[in-house]
């Protein structure tokens, strides 16, 4: 799993983001907010602070869940990461 949540973290940085992030509580953010839910998309979005806002695209499906796409917005610039994209 640590390879799983270095690949996170680096997709991020390359977007240009450069606060520190964890791709384990990314990960575990996004487990907690699927749990539950049915097949489909979804957009959970979590405050990290007063100036911080992530949202997650996320695909549930019958055996996993899939992080798509995450939207960084701060104070002053939006960062976009597409995990599926290579």
């Amino acid at each position: 799993m640590e390879k799983f949540y270095k690949a996170i973290e680096d997709k991020i940085r390359k977007s240009g983001y450069s606060m520190e992030v964890s791709g384990k509580k990314i990960y575990d953010e996004i487990s907690d907010e699927a749990e539950g839910k049915e097949e489909g998309s979804y957009l959970f979005l979590k405050n990290q602070n007063d100036d911080i806002t992530f949202e997650y695209r996320v695909d549930i499906l019958k055996d996993n869940i899939n992080l798509a796409t995450l939207n960084i917005h701060t104070e002053d610039k939006e960062y976009f990461i597409d995990f599926d994209a290579e």
